[in-house]
């Protein structure tokens, strides 16, 4: 399948550019660690769901799905009406993406606080370890 091969490729993109961050100092990328953290989440969820079947080959995920729902919220996250699938681990690797998501645009767009880098980072490590060991299970391997 084509467009498993692609997010394949894409998050092996991505954690290098996160890698090579990470070596320069996440202090000095708190930018570049959350856009790639940002965008490898949506691609380790993609390939993830593309590999379960859940999706179909041309869904595209976006980010500005994964905004954290507020306590008070009445309906269902956004993340969960637009994806409308269960599959495993699914409360936890949303509860990821929702920290992820909601740190991205300081990082990406404010000024970078260190403590926020480090749960950016944090989360995205233990989603892409989760994602990596469900794939593994299903006979996909990813780096």
């Amino acid at each position: 399948m084509v467009s498993v091969q692609i997010h394949k490729e894409q998050i092996k993109e991505h954690t290098q550019v996160i890698e090579e961050a990470i070596a320069v100092g996440i202090e000095n990328r708190s930018t570049t660690i959350g856009l790639h953290a940002s965008a490898c989440s949506i691609s380790l969820l993609e390939l993830y769901l593309h590999v379960l079947g859940k999706i179909s080959t041309g869904t595209m995920i976006k980010h500005e799905w994964f905004k954290p729902p507020r306590p008070e919220q009445k309906i269902a996250p956004i993340a969960e009406r637009r994806l409308g699938v269960d599959f495993p681990n699914k409360d936890e690797i949303l509860s990821l993406m929702y920290l992820i998501e909601d740190q991205r645009n300081k990082l990406i767009y404010g000024k970078p606080v260190k403590s926020a880098t480090e749960s950016v980072l944090t989360s995205f490590q233990k989603l892409h370890q989760i994602i990596k060991e469900k794939l593994k299970e299903l006979g996909e391997e990813i780096e």
